[in-house]
């Protein structure tokens, strides 16, 4: 048999498939590719959730079998169709009385009574772990400390973190650090001290990646020029969109090509919608304007507040919004550099069109039908953060090779007395 024939019977073979797959609308597209690509997100507050929920610390009570008050729960997450997720123990920055690495544990201990709990949960550390667990119908299941509030100024607590199972830490949440700059705190450092550089090599050493999510351009960047590993942002999206200092600028996203690192786009409202940010920002100002008027009279300004708030509705951000961040970032970045961070459980108030997690499917959806292919629809469900997971491996295991785990501190790199 001729190539000419082999090749006009293998064309009709495929015409069927062929066929089917032109009839099918965006969203069986989307369901078709996430049942063979694991959807990875990259930050899920339940842990705090369930902190705060009526009986605090009590995994039990918080029953992920029925419908939750918050954003998550098993039969939202089939929905949804999520092959990964990155749970989130996050403490705030302002702990610090309560003792941050008391609380930090106790999250820790939290996200991994979830995981053990449910059958239909699976820890996995690894990218290999993640795709098997995949395979096997399993929602894979990592940790990722958000703030390095929660080491203390220790690379050994650091270390602890990563052998109780923690694969990302946000190298700031709002806070500034002694060694790291914050997005919304104030600008001591100009980015990363001597001891921050210290602590992002120390996580390269780990195979811990290095989540630039709440951090400060100026960190962003000096983060940029020690990594060894891809970096991830795991919650953020375009400034160029959204001008708020949580988002990653273009001059940042132009960087994460040689890099090799990813964004995962977030879901938070006041971070997407432009007409949010500007809402914010005409708030602020009417508010400077009221506590002028009503100097030391704190109910008034709060009255005056609530009746401004009750003639100026905030706009609400749409699904249509988070996926023009998404195509900002692949047109800056490339394809290979964009992922999903939503929040949930995290947020107040939530996208139209993406309100809990099982809702994945519809985002995907609207990708589609602005022309995404397919391909480029897998590395942003997960292909792209497996990649990033592989390749901190490698550089991990390289390092190890190399050299020892650090016993620099914060007083001897950077001369603070702690």
């Amino acid at each position: 048999m001729n190539r000419h024939i082999m090749a006009v019977l293998a064309i009709a073979a495929l015409a069927p498939a062929l066929a089917a797959q032109s009839n099918e609308s965006h969203l069986d597209r989307a369901r078709r590719i996430l049942r063979s690509t694991p959807l990875i997100d990259g930050h899920n507050d339940l842990p705090w959730e369930i902190r705060r929920a009526a009986a605090p610390l009590d995994v039990d009570a918080y029953d992920l079998r029925k419908t939750t008050p918050g954003h998550t729960d098993l039969e939202r997450l089939r929905k949804g169709m999520l092959g990964a997720q990155f749970w989130s123990v996050y403490i705030p920055g302002d702990m610090k009385d309560s003792g941050f690495a008391r609380v930090q544990l106790e999250q820790i201990d939290i996200g991994r009574r979830i995981i053990d709990k449910y059958p239909q949960l699976e820890w996995t550390l690894t990218a290999p772990a993640i795709r098997t667990a995949f395979r096997d119908g399993k929602i894979g299941s990592l940790l990722g400390v958000e703030g390095g509030h929660a080491i203390e100024n220790s690379l050994g607590a650091l270390r602890t973190y990563y052998d109780l199972g923690v694969r990302y830490m946000t190298l700031t949440h709002n806070v500034t650090l002694d060694w790291a700059d914050a997005a919304m705190g104030e600008p001591l450092h100009g980015g990363l001290t001597p001891f921050g550089e210290e602590v992002v090599r120390e996580m390269n050493r780990l195979g811990m990646l290095v989540d630039l999510s709440h951090v400060s351009p100026a960190t962003m960047s000096d983060a940029l020029n020690v990594t060894e590993a891809p970096v991830i942002f795991s919650h953020s999206s375009a400034r160029a969109i959204a001008d708020v200092p949580r988002n990653v600028p273009d001059s940042i996203l132009r960087r994460l090509k040689s890099n090799g690192g990813v964004v995962m786009v977030t879901f938070v409202p006041g971070f997407i919608s432009p007409e949010i940010v500007a809402g914010a920002a005409r708030r602020q100002i009417i508010g400077a304007e009221i506590r002028t008027r009503f100097p030391n009279d704190t109910v008034a300004v709060n009255r005056e507040l609530a009746a401004w708030d009750s003639t100026h509705p905030m706009p609400r951000a749409t699904l249509a919004q988070v996926a023009d961040h998404i195509e900002h970032i692949k047109r800056i970045a490339g394809p290979d550099h964009v992922g999903i961070g939503g929040d949930f459980d995290g947020i107040d108030e939530v996208i139209v069109g993406l309100e809990d997690v099982s809702t994945y499917p519809a985002l995907f959806a609207e990708l589609s039908r602005r022309g995404w292919t397919e391909l480029d629809l897998r590395k942003l469900a997960g292909e792209n953060i497996l990649r990033v997971l592989d390749r901190a491996d490698v550089v991990a295991k390289r390092l190890q090779k190399e050299r020892k785990p650090s016993t620099k501190t914060i007083g001897e790199m950077d001369g603070k007395r702690m």
